[in-house]
Formats: structure tokens, sequence, C-alpha cells
């Protein structure tokens, strides 16, 4: 379960695990995406939300931290749904997923943003104290992420202009 819990022991790394956990979920979402598309990729996040949220709950049972630092799968799947738009917008558009590289770097950007700062609804669920809360913020962050990177293609592309 710790395994799971820090990503295969990324989230040991110092300084700032949650932003190691973030970066290494980047490749991994790109190998992903590369051998199955967008589908692969909701799949694998769904995937990691359930075994993230068993291990993060087994991990923490009986600890006096909900959410220790070394625990980053939640930055994981958050930073996978931050990517959605784009593993989604390149399907969609039949191009190669690295044409879409300023959407990888907002979402890196404004998923660590988000789940640092933790505004409005990431914070709510952060002060839950259980290990649900550990993966529902950074659900919701990889959420924000998403649309603030949509906004921005929007604006890009000039469909908002």
């Amino acid at each position: 379960m710790k395994a799971i819990a820090s990503f295969f022991y990324v989230g040991f790394l110092k300084p700032a695990p949650g932003t190691w956990g973030s970066l290494a979920a980047l490749p991994v979402a790109y190998a992903l995406l590369l051998a199955g598309g967008f589908w692969l990729l909701a799949a694998a996040t769904v995937a990691a939300f359930v075994l993230g949220l068993v291990a993060t709950e087994r991990m923490t049972s009986n600890a006096t931290d909900h959410d220790p630092s070394w625990i980053v799968i939640d930055e994981v799947v958050g930073q996978w749904i931050a990517l959605f738009p784009v593993g989604y917008g390149a399907m969609m558009m039949s191009v190669d997923i690295w044409r879409l590289w300023p959407g990888w770097v907002s979402a890196f950007v404004f998923f660590r943003l988000f789940d640092i700062w933790k505004p409005w609804l990431v914070g709510k669920a952060d002060r839950r104290g259980d290990a649900m809360g550990v993966m529902l913020d950074d659900v919701i962050a990889g959420v924000f992420s998403a649309i603030v990177s949509i906004a921005l293609a929007a604006l890009a592309h000039g469909v908002l202009m």
C-alpha cells in the first residue's frame, strides 16, 4: 500500500513531494495517452483514485496526520484530471499530443497552484480530515485546472475574442 500511496516512492523525494508527484504523473500520462488515448487515461485515473483512496485509508488509519506529505497518489490523480483537456483535444483533433504542449504547461502550473492555494471547494474537501478529503481536494484542483486550461485554449484560438 505504501508503494501506491507514494506513487512508487516518488512521495519520499524532497523538497516538495507533491510537486514531485505531479511531475512524475506527466510521463505516465504521456505513456497512457500514446498507448490508448484519452479513454485509457480516464480509466487509469478512475483506477488510481480507487486504489489511492484505499491506500490512503490504510496508511492513515490510527495516524495523527491524515495527509502526510509523502502520500502523492492524490496529486497524480489530480494532475491526470488536469490533463484531460489535452488528451481529449488531441483525440478530437487527431493530432499528436505534443502539439498541445501549452496545455501540458497550463495543466501542471494551474494544478499546482490550486493544490497549494486550496481555494473554495478544494479547501473544503481538504478540511474533511479523512482519506476521501485527501483524494477529493486534488480531484477538484484538477477539475479547476482543466477548466482554466480550456479557457486559455479558447482564448489562444480566438474562440472567446
